[in-house]
């Protein structure tokens, strides 16, 4: 079957994606035996087809493990990095054709699906122009990117892949001559010579401003220029002429940061750190908008004598004159009468001279910039030149609105414990500990920074494992021990994580609200309270099904509570980027919540791989918001909250039952004695945290040593990940649906899967992982721990939970209505099959009680390294 599905694919692959994903493996080829010689490309090709052969059932997976383990450690190495380089080429292949899809897809007259034009249109003949204008006036969206360390790639790799890629786009460009598509090929070899002599492996651990630094590439190369695009598409959508009239369209992205800010469990994040981490985002974006307005500046060529300025632009011209008489004159004598060209270039000037520290000439605020656009804006559309105004104008007004000049909110994250031992030594009195002293130094830090940009750059402080309202309260007590009556403005968000902490949200809530400092931040925001919703660690305590559920009662309950008292709620997200930490398609995620829990507002984390993967490249970084935004405004919509409340009464019963007996066969394995050990055994769970992917700890530091508890969610679904079981996106499902089927539940289960979205994303989620999930692979990491029962345990389960999902879902294999992801991961096995023989033969050594050398022990370190970085590549997710 294996064999067959994996022909079909081959078959099924457009052969634009064909024709690239041969063209750079024949490069990489090529650049192989250039370095490592026939011989080092005939290993990896031998390798190649046994994998291949395995799959089709023509040799065993014995054979191939021999072949891997006759090699020397050192052309191991080599093969493993070959296998590597080949997956970000396929990888970077794959993304080229997605981007020629999508624009295929915006040439043709109808909206593209889950598009901002197509949720519009929608709405307008669902609801009509009133309820549409009405959501449009209450969006919001809020990414917030995150340091969490699972990008597996140096930030040289991916620079490097970046430039082959600009390459390969430049090869396919159509109507290039032969010379042009030469001279890309050339550079494209060249390109690929330098990703393979660059290391893979990170030789020094990242400190978090080297990780708020990787960040802002996302900014500087996607996120600054796609921003406008997306609301000029929502304008165009909302009415025809956009960029001849005032914009209908409202700058509703607002980009968070907890890159330099979360310090939970983090000891390498300080308030140093966090003063540090807002100024580099400062200077970015200031750099940004100083280009922007100067290039806007100098194309502004309008003439006065065709476009007469208004009378409060003259007037303005003339303060400036009056304050900055050299500077203005300047402008004046090179752009003589083009008083709107003189204009921008003097907001440049300032823009310029606010990012110095000029303080004469800087701006005060973002606000005075934008009433300094307004002004020309507003100018130029008096003067009749109507489309200067609502173009690049109001392109750089849409910017100033989103960025600010703080570019992204900072937000701070820290444990409630840490919290609480802080506030017990300062009521006792005496000498302060030196945690206690950061937790004040932190407070003081983002007073600063609210002073130097506004309370917008930073007033969030996530407390994570919020058990009590005290654990809110807590954050205001402290900032009034740092600061007396000169406190930061703060807005304390609570952080439920475990299943305890998200039944116990409202009380929680509830007690908050009665507190004298949020009740005095509910009347001075409008009434507003966010709360966090922990996917990851309530995953890890309670498996996929268990866990989903109680997200999703959670919502319905804090929903409820809101409406009931007055209060305007906004749910954050933190979801991964992996299936097993809440990941998975962001816009159905969005379709599944619990009716009013989305009221039009969605915040969430964007973590590591997941933050270049969406926000890469602009095509794709405009497709992924506006598939969002297009859930959240349905979502939103008493349509589609009806249907899916109808969904929730009539299969909630079923659906706690299926967690319910989930839970239990879940916790009946992590939580039988001897299973961490176990665990350590069969995964490269201690030696990823040599990868160095960030500056965090694996563990928190709060809890056991070497315990499930104190270890973090990521390293967790990474490790299980590598092994190819993929057990945290799929385990407990099977019996949990089995309880079910055992009780005659089997065409309920279908309706549910039907009819209700959350239990589909379930099961779709669950195919998505056991897709990814390659049995007998698996059963080699399973049997390097030397208990046959917790193997067979979880090798059970895997074969009941694959049979059940096919039987509800009605699909005869895994991923068959998925097709084109079908097809990635079906020609993407065997060469991670590759990869995790060779992390099996490292993994196996550094188990086996033979006696190694430190040289013989470091070499198979790197064996295993590189794997684990290439198996990441080629399952395209890590934790």
């Amino acid at each position: 079957m294996a064999s067959i599905e994996r022909h079909s694919a081959v078959t099924e692959m457009p052969d634009e994606l064909r024709a690239d994903v041969r063209l750079l493996g024949e490069l990489l080829g090529q650049v192989i035996a250039e370095h490592g010689g026939p011989d080092l490309l005939a290993d990896v090709e031998r390798l190649r087809k046994a994998v291949i052969a395995a799959r089709r059932r023509e040799t065993t997976v014995d054979e191939v493990a021999a072949l891997v383990n006759a090699w020397p450690v050192e052309r191991a190495v080599e093969i493993a990095r070959a296998f590597t380089c080949y997956f970000h080429l396929a990888n970077l292949a794959e993304e080229h054709y997605r981007i020629r899809i999508l624009r295929r897809r915006d040439s043709d007259d109808v909206p593209v699906p889950e598009s901002l034009a197509q949720a519009v249109r929608e709405l307008k003949d669902d609801l009509g122009v009133e309820e549409l204008n009405r959501l449009i006036a209450g969006l919001e969206f809020r990414p917030v990117l995150t340091a969490h360390p699972t990008e597996a790639r140096r930030r040289a790799v991916v620079t490097a892949i970046q430039r082959v890629s600009a390459q390969l786009d430049l090869y396919n460009t159509p109507g290039r001559g032969a010379a042009e598509r030469e001279e890309a090929h050339r550079r494209m070899l060249e390109e690929i010579d330098l990703l393979w002599r660059t290391s893979q492996l990170r030789s020094t651990k990242l400190d978090p401003l080297d990780e708020v630094r990787t960040a802002m590439a996302a900014f500087d190369e996607t996120l600054f220029r796609a921003v406008p695009h997306i609301y000029r598409s929502l304008d165009a959508a909302l009415e025809p002429g956009t960029g001849t009239r005032a914009p209908r369209s409202r700058a509703y992205i607002r980009y968070g940061s907890w890159i330099g800010g979360d310090r939970d469990g983090n000891p390498n994040v300080t308030a140093k750190v966090t003063r540090e981490a807002v100024l580099i985002h400062a200077e970015h974006v200031l750099t940004a908008l100083e280009t922007a307005a100067t290039r806007i500046a100098r194309t502004l060529t309008v003439s006065a004598a065709y476009t007469p300025p208004s009378d409060q632009m003259l007037a303005a011209l003339a303060q400036a004159e009056g304050d900055f008489p050299d500077l203005v004159s300047e402008m004046a004598t090179r752009s003589p009468q083009e008083p709107h060209r003189q204009w921008l270039l003097f907001t440049a000037a300032r823009i310029a001279a606010t990012r110095r520290r000029d303080l004469d000439l800087a701006y005060l605020s973002p606000a005075d910039l934008l009433s300094d656009l307004r002004l020309a804006q507003d100018s130029l559309s008096g003067g009749g030149a109507v489309r200067q105004a609502y173009g690049e104008v109001q392109n750089l007004i849409w910017q100033v609105e989103t960025f600010g000049f703080h570019l992204a909110e900072l937000e701070v994250r820290q444990h409630s414990q840490v919290h609480a031992e802080a506030l017990a030594e300062l009521r006792a009195g005496g000498r302060r500990s030196e945690r206690t002293e950061e937790v004040l130094a932190t407070i003081r830090t983002i007073a600063w920074i609210q002073e130097r940009f506004g309370v917008k750059a930073c007033s969030r402080y996530v407390v994570s494992f919020t058990r009590s309202s005290d654990d809110v309260i807590a954050v205001y007590e402290l900032a009034r021990h740092a600061l007396g009556d000169r406190a930061p403005v703060l807005d304390v968000v609570p952080l439920f994580e475990s299943g305890a902490d998200l039944d116990n949200s409202v009380s929680v809530l509830a007690g908050m609200v009665e507190s004298e400092p949020v009740q005095r931040r509910l009347a001075a925001n409008g009434r507003r309270i966010e709360v966090m919703l922990g996917y990851s660690d309530s995953a890890k305590e309670l498996g996929p099904a268990a866990a989903t559920m109680r997200l999703y009662d959670a919502q319905a309950a804090l929903a409820a509570w809101a409406t009931a008292s007055d209060v305007r709620l906004t749910l954050f997200h933190g979801r991964g980027g992996a299936l097993g930490r809440g990941g998975g398609p962001a816009n159905r995620a969005v379709l599944a919540q619990a009716p009013g829990s989305v009221a039009g507002r969605f915040k969430v984390t964007e973590q590591g791989e997941v933050i270049f993967a969406r926000y890469g490249h602009q095509a794709i970084a405009r497709r992924h918001i506006e598939q969002v935004t297009n859930a959240v405004l349905l979502a939103s919509t008493s349509t589609v909250e009806s249907r899916t409340a109808e969904a929730a009464a009539k299969f909630r019963d079923l659906a706690g039952q299926v967690a319910s007996a989930s839970e239990q066969a879940y916790r009946g394995l992590t939580e039988a004695p001897g299973f961490p050990e176990w665990f350590a055994l069969v995964s490269p769970l201690e030696e990823i945290g040599s990868l160095r992917l960030g500056s965090r700890p694996a563990r928190r530091g709060l809890g056991a040593p070497k315990s499930l508890d104190d270890l973090r969610a990521i390293p967790w679904v990474f490790a299980w990940a590598q092994t190819r079981v993929n057990l945290p996106g799929w385990y407990g499902l099977g019996s949990g649906l089995s309880a079910v089927l055992d009780a005659g539940g089997r065409a309920e289960l279908q309706s549910a899967y039907k009819e209700w979205p959350l239990f589909a994303s379930l099961l779709d989620n669950v195919e998505m992982s056991l897709a990814k999930t390659d049995k007998a692979i698996a059963s080699r990491y399973l049997a390097l721990g030397g208990r046959d029962d917790f193997a067979k345990q979880v090798l059970v389960e895997y074969d009941l939970t694959r049979k059940l999902v096919l039987e509800i879902t009605g699909h005869s294999r895994l991923l068959e209505s998925r097709r084109v992801l079908s097809r990635a991961v079906q020609l993407r096995d065997p060469y991670v099959d590759a990869l995790s023989h060779l992390q099996l033969r490292a993994l196996s050594a550094l188990r086996s009680e033979e006696a190694l050398t430190e040289e013989e022990r470091d070499r198979l370190s790197t064996l295993l390294l590189l794997s684990v970085n290439g198996v990441a590549a080629g399952l395209q997710n890590t934790g």
